[in-house]
Parts: structure tokens; sequence; C-alpha cells
């Protein structure tokens, strides 16, 4: 099954989105990928799009600003499959650090630590596209709707001096407890900033991060499905530890409950995804006796909602990973585990790309749901 790119720079900043990656190349957070080496042994194509740095907050600084998301894939795909990893971006501008009461915290509870490490090597073993936001969930958070702000954490007017206006919905459940669009606090920490957000940051954060990445990732699920029948978003993140909960035996004693789960997958409940496919990802990581979870506590969010329609054939499943898993005891810094760990998660992508392939038709689907 051969894919080739569109040439469109979804910044639509007049730079070419499309490069041709060198015998050796640097991929998302500088991991070197190399033609020959596993799965990526074709010619590999690399997209940017959006900015990191470009904001009225920097105007006056002369460095060119870095994008908000990377892409790369083999030209020819072997799986109808696109990992995505939308927060473990570690681009901070200079302005948004001296903003925040505690960096070095606040970056560690917000990142999917270095997931995007596994994410590489995963995409590497497999051939698989990968898309990376470079993009710090700090600045703002790709798996929230757009309109899902906590106003009181914004200075200026709701709504926008320029188009296009927000869709103010109202959905800002997540923004409620702090996590919203953009982060404002959190759990036994308190406020992240110290003062409040400009409303003009925080529509030029909409424009070149947000929207570039979803409307991206839009067009490359579509592209995938139309050459295969069927396209699998694998959105990856990663999460604390869940914690063992004692289990009472009835008899005034007590004793421990199986292990927590390592990997907690999230279809909607059934909304964003075929149910073969969750089915086959529970079989695989149970015949290798990895402890999983399904939607609880992590169902998946924005990203699914938008992205994933399995009536056209465009289905998706959020995968949530332990840090515990590869990271070492501070969950800061990876560890040899990351090895082990990609061996199985490639696998398992294996999984659901054939399962994924076996849902199309040959690249003929109903045009109908368009």
């Amino acid at each position: 099954m051969r894919l080739t790119p569109t040439n469109t720079d979804p910044n639509g900043s007049g730079r070419s989105a499309h490069e041709e990656l060198p015998e050796k190349s640097t991929a998302p957070d500088g991991e070197a990928i190399s033609r020959s080496d596993g799965a990526f042994s074709g010619d590999l194509v690399t997209t940017r799009g959006g900015a990191v740095g470009g904001s009225l907050m920097s105007a006056t600084s002369k460095s060119a600003p870095t994008p908000a998301f990377v892409h790369v894939a083999p030209r020819s795909m072997p799986l109808p499959v696109l990992i995505a990893v939308p927060h473990a971006g570690r681009v901070y501008p200079g302005e948004t650090l001296a903003q925040m009461r505690d960096a070095q915290l606040s970056q560690l509870r917000l990142e999917d630590r270095y997931i995007d490490r596994v994410g590489v090597e995963t995409a590497r073993a497999t051939g698989t596209g990968l898309l990376v936001a470079q993009a710090p969930r700090a600045m703002l958070d790709l798996n929230r709707a757009d309109d899902d702000v906590d106003w009181d954490m914004v200075a200026g007017p709701y709504r926008r001096t320029e188009k296009p206006q927000p869709r103010l919905s109202g959905s800002n459940a997540r923004a409620r407890s702090g996590l919203g669009l953009v982060p404002r606090r959190l759990p036994g920490f308190g406020e992240i900033w110290r003062s409040k957000l400009p409303r003009e940051e925080l529509d030029q954060r909409i424009d070149t991060i947000h929207r570039p990445y979803h409307e991206f990732l839009a067009r490359e699920l579509k592209r995938i499905r139309d050459a295969w029948g069927a396209a699998l978003l694998i959105d990856l993140h990663s999460m604390p530890p869940l914690r063992r909960s004692p289990k009472n035996t009835g008899n005034g004693g007590g004793h421990l409950s199986p292990p927590p789960p390592q990997i907690v997958l999230g279809d909607r409940f059934g909304a964003s995804c075929h149910s073969g496919l969750v089915t086959r990802a529970f079989r695989y990581l149970e015949g290798r006796g990895c402890a999983a979870a399904h939607n609880r506590p992590y169902a998946g969010g924005y990203v699914l909602d938008r992205h994933a329609s399995p009536a056209r054939n465009i289905h998706a499943i959020q995968v949530e990973v332990c840090r515990s898993t590869y990271l070492d005891d501070a969950l800061s810094e990876p560890t040899d585990a990351v090895k082990p760990l990609v061996t199985m998660l490639a696998g398992l992508v294996r999984e659901l790309g054939a399962e994924t392939a076996g849902l199309g038709t040959g690249g003929q689907i109903a045009q109908a749901a368009e």
C-alpha cells in the first residue's frame, strides 16, 4: 500500500511542508531515524507545522519559531496506523517559563514525560506514521476543545477582536477542574501561573498550535483511510502510576487486589473504534502478562471525540502507559526499560494494524457519510 503525502503547509506559512529526510535524520525531540533501521527502511517524509515561540509575548525575539508539531512517515506504509503524541512537547519559550510559579514541578506534572521517545521507537519498529507535538501542554492542551477555557485566568474580552470567533459552546468542564485548554492549577500545588494570560496570546496559541495540529491530523487520517479503506489513530499518552487498592475479604482482614494497570485503553466507551480492535488489543496484552484496563480512569478526550468516526472507517484508541514502566523512580528520566516496552507496544501496533486493514475494503468506501 503506497501513500504519497500531500504538499500543503498546515500552517500556511509559505514554507515547504514536506522535506526529504537525509540518510540519518532527526525526528521529534532529536531521536535519530535511519532509513536502513527497522521498518523505516524506505523513503521518509517529514512535515512541520504550526509555531511555538511566534507569540506576541516573544515578538521581540530574533530566533525563528519552532514548529508546533512534526510528522514523520515512510512513503510506503505497511500499516494503516498513525501514532500521535500530543502531550510530550518540551519546547518552552523563555517567557512561558518565566511566568510559571514553579517551572520544574509544572513541567514534570503536566508532560507525558518522554513518551515521545517510546513513540519514535515504536513507529520505527512498525513503519507507522508518527505525529509528535513539540508545543508543551503547559502552553496549550491539544486534547481539549479550543473553547474549553477558564476565562478567569484570561485578561481580556471573551470574544476575539478578529475572526474566527470561538464557538463558546460552554464545554469547559475540564477548565473548571484547572486542566482546560491552558492548564491553570495542579492538584496539591495550586496556581501554575504568576499572572493572567492576555487574550491576544491565547488566540495566537490557538491559531498557531491547536488549529494547525488538528487540521493536519484530520487530513492525514483521511488520507490513510482513502488508501487502505480504514485508518487507526493511536493517541499515545503516559499516566502516573495507579494505586493498588486493598480488597476486603469480608472476615475483617484484607489482601491486596491485583496489580494496577500498566496500560489503560480508552475508546470513549465504545464510541471511537470498532469493538474488534479493543478485543484484539486486550487479547494481545493479556497474552503478554500486561495488566490493562478499559476506559477507567482514562476513556479518551477531545482528540478521540473530534477525529474518530467508525462509521467512516476512521478509528481511534487512546493508549495510556504507566510512567513507572519506562522512567526512573522519580518519574523524570527514561531507563533501559524503554526497550522492552517498545517491543510490546510494537507488537500491539502490528496486531491493531492488521485488524484495521481487515476493516478496510481496498480503499473503496461509501462516500455518503463524508
